[in-house]
This record gives C-alpha cells, sequence and structure tokens, in this order.
C-alpha cells in the first residue's frame, strides 16, 4: 500500500460553471490522453491532473483505500458553493478484479475535476498547498488543462463514427481460440458435476494500430456511441460499461445487473421487429434466464446486509445497446446504519465484488477455476471502475467492455461470458466478438 501527503490537509474549492457553454457536454472535455472520465449521456466527472494517490493489492484492497480515503477528507477543508453528488473533494478509482492479482488498484485524486449533473454544472479546484483558492484561479486551472501540451482539438458533436477501417493487427491473448473453447467446454463439465452453478470465462486479444492509439480519441467515440452505458477512463484503461456494481446518493443504493446476451446481428434477415426477436430468444431462453437469475440473487444477498429495504425487478427488461442486447434488472436499496453509519460506496463494493455476473457462484469455487481455466491475469478488467466524493456518494460500474492501453499503438482488450450448463463453446466464443465490437469499433478496426 502507498500513499501521498497522508499528513497534508486537502482543500478543494467548487463553484458553478455555466452548462450551456460546453454544448457538447463532457464528451468535448475530452482531449487529454490522460483524463479521469465517468461519463453518461453526456453528463458525468471529467478530471485533469493528480495531487494524491492510493495504491494496494490483495484481499483488503476495498478496505485500505476507503481508510485512506477517509482519512484524507476528514480533515479537508471544502468550499461548495454547488452542493451535490460529485462536488467537494473526489477520487476517481479502479481496481483489480482478483484479489491473487500483481495489478495494483488505485485511486486517484484529480487537480482539476469538470462535472454536469441534471443541467448543473461545475468546476472543483483541490489542492494541498496554501494558496488562495478562487474562482478565477480554478478556471485558469482548467484552461493550463485544456491547453497543455498533448491536447487535442474538441471533438464534433457526432464523434469520428463512420471514419475509415485502419490496417490493424488482432493477435492471440493468453489463449488461442480453440483453448479458450476448450476451457468453456471444461468449465461445463465442472458445472455439470454440481461443484458450481455457474462460470464467467473471459478472453483477450491484443490490437496493434500502426495509426497509434489516444486514450481521448477512444473515449470520445465509446461516449458518442453507448449513451446508455457508463464511459470510464482511468491510468490507461478504457470502456464503456453497460453494468453498475453500485450507485451510492446519500442513504440510496442502486445496482443494475446484466446477465444474458444475444448480438444484434443474429437478428438480421429475421421477420419482424428486432426487440421482439430479442424478447422471444432472450427473455423466452431458460439458459439465459438461469444466468440472469443467478446474477440477481448473488448481488440482492450480498447487499441485503446494508439495507433495510430493498426492491428489485420481478422481470428483467431487455437493454439495447449498439452491439448486443442483454437481460437486465435494476435494483435499488435503502442504506442502513452499520454501527453508527451508513456503509461507504468501498466498503458495499468490499462485500458486492465479485458478482455472479462477473465470476460465477459459488464465488470460492469459480475464482478458482477462472484461474485454472483462463492462464490469464484480469488485471483491473471486470473490477470496479468509477468514483467517489467525501460524502459518500459514487458509482461504480465493472469494467466491462473495455481495454487496457499497453503502449503508444498496443491496446489488450477484454470480453467474457457466463457459462452454465447448456452454455455451447462455439456459441459463447461469438458472444465474445460480440463484446470485443464496442472497442473495435472506437479503435476504427472492422469487426
Amino acid at each position: 500500500m502507498t500513499s501521498a501527503l497522508r499528513t497534508r490537509i486537502i482543500r478543494t474549492l467548487t463553484v458553478p460553471l455555466d452548462a450551456e457553454s460546453f454544448p457538447g457536454g463532457l464528451p468535448s472535455f475530452l482531449v487529454r490522453d490522460d483524463v479521469l472520465c465517468w461519463t453518461r449521456r453526456e453528463a458525468g466527472l471529467v478530471g485533469f491532473g493528480e495531487v494524491a494517490r492510493f495504491t494496494a493489492t490483495g484481499p483488503d484492497r476495498f478496505l485500505e483505500a476507503d481508510i485512506w480515503w477517509r482519512h484524507l477528507v476528514l480533515e479537508a477543508e471544502v468550499t461548495d458553493a454547488v452542493d451535490c453528488p460529485g462536488t467537494g473533494p473526489v477520487a476517481f478509482g479502479s481496481f483489480a478484479f482478483s484479489k491473487t492479482s500483481a495489478h495494483e488498484s488505485r485511486l486517484i485524486v484529480p487537480e482539476i475535476v469538470v462535472g454536469l449533473r441534471d443541467g448543473r454544472a461545475w468546476l472543483t479546484h483541490l489542492t494541498f498547498d496554501d494558496v488562495d483558492l478562487t474562482d478565477a484561479g480554478a478556471r485558469a486551472a482548467l484552461r493550463r488543462w485544456l491547453e497543455a501540451p498533448g491536447t487535442a482539438a474538441a471533438p464534433s458533436a457526432g464523434g469520428t463514427a463512420g471514419r475509415p477501417a485502419v490496417e490493424a493487427k488482432l493477435s492471440t491473448g493468453s489463449l488461442s481460440e480453440a483453448e479458450w473453447m476448450a476451457a468453456v467446454a471444461e468449465g461445463v463439465a465442472e458445472i455439470r458435476t454440481g461443484a458450481l452453478e455457474k462460470l464467467v470465462l473471459a478472453r483477450d486479444v491484443v490490437a496493434t494500430v500502426p495509426d497509434g492509439v489516444t486514450a481521448a480519441g477512444i473515449l470520445r467515440e465509446l461516449a458518442v456511441r453507448y449513451r446508455e452505458c457508463w464511459t470510464y477512463g482511468v491510468d490507461g484503461l478504457v470502456g464503456s460499461t453497460p453494468e453498475m456494481l453500485i450507485q451510492v446518493e446519500g442513504r440510496t443504493a442502486q445496482a443494475r445487473v446484466l446477465a444474458g446476451t444475444l448480438d444484434r446481428r443474429d437478428a438480421e434477415g429475421m421477420d419482424g421487429p428486432p426487440l421482439e426477436f430479442a424478447e422471444r430468444v432472450l427473455a423466452g431462453s431458460e439458459k439465459q434466464r438461469h444466468e440472469h437469475d443467478i446474477a440477481i440473487a448473488s448481488l440482492t444477498t450480498q447487499l441485503a446486509p446494508f439495507s433495510e429495504a430493498m426492491n428489485a425487478h420481478s422481470e428483467p427488461f431487455i437493454l439495447e445497446l449498439p452491439n448486443v442486447w442483454h437481460l437486465a434488472s435494476d435494483v435499488k436499496a435503502e442504506l442502513a446504519e452499520v454501527e453508527g453509519h451508513v456503509p461507504t460506496c468501498l466498503a458495499l463494493i468490499n462485500a458486492l465484488h465479485p458478482t455472479a455476473a462477473v465470476c460465477g457462484t459459488p464465488t470460492t469455487v469459480a475464482g478458482a477455476l477462472i484461474r485454472k481455466l483462463e492462464h490469464l491475469d484480469r488485471g483491473p478488467y471486470a473490477g470496479p471502475v468509477g468514483w467517489l466524493d467525501a460524502a459518500g456518494n459514487g458509482e461504480w460500474g465493472i469494467a466491462l467492455r473495455g481495454a487496457v492501453i499497453e503502449g503508444p499503438d498496443t491496446v489488450r482488450l477484454y470480453a467474457g461470458c457466463g457459462v452454465v450448463e447448456g452454455s455451447i463453446p462455439e456459441a459463447e466464443l461469438a458472444e465474445t466478438w460480440a463484446k470485443f465490437r464496442p472497442m473495435l469499433e472506437s479503435l476504427g478496426i472492422s469487426s
């Protein structure tokens, strides 16, 4: 575990901005490759710079981060003229999927945050320095970041969708397609013995892009194409997740659970409206419904001890995305006080992660089988990614439909599938390619 500036007091100033002054919403600020990003439907948070960082590995990474953050904000000097979730002290974070991963989980406190929520916009300046924080100083700091070397021109409203496909090379990751399908078959065999009910297996591919890779360009593409997802960027981890692990506002917690997937290309040539096809194939599939029920039960069981009331959709709905349809359910809970206080985002994540949607069930059995079959350190893939503030509010998605930028022209993409007794390896492989599509498209690679 490391921490910066532990004994110094963080000071923050939050001032309102004119939301109409950036009609493109937050994607218009995605002009630097080192930007911190959490956006959906043009709203959310973006961060520039870094004034403090926490890192950790191992099974206690969430609780160690929680302690570090609470200590940091305990004596913070906060001036906040906006006062809504995401104002004041804020940290962006990304955590490793596995407690055994060598990848460092992290919280990053930026120097500047721009926020947009419910038509309200704001700017927060964060510092440990003993200087006067002023409205003019905050705006000047933002300008410095937006005008610094390495900053690209602001994108047009339509992004760069429709650009010519680039000559990129895709290479095998940890397992070849045949090896990965064999792993799926072995997983199905284990499920049939009764050792576990569901297993989630991931695979990776590496894209080499001769024209070079820019995080800002990827994030802009994703933000424009996948407006219903949460587009995230933290330290080279980029993606657009459709799955909300936990969102906390005051004492209300919400989650969006996905399990059950159908490639939209499967509807091509079919009679009738595509959504009817999705409802028939997804909602009418015993396998898909079973996989979804397991995911819902996993989350609600783990969330129950922290809640005094909870409700979830009795029937899943069809979530329409540009590349796939999902069976989805939203869960809402009123948090109970535990030992005199409402649990923090990170305390909830510690209890919830990993859910059956990204690991399997039972968790311990599935986790051990993942390590045996994947031959892959997932790093931050399928781990929690998001932000939190000093008041306990935050939004944490599961880092899906994403990739890690490993070099100037190299990106490692990840995708996974839920494996149950009725799973067919060839179908699961095809599903991974459907899930790779958002990242491939954002890189300009035809798929």
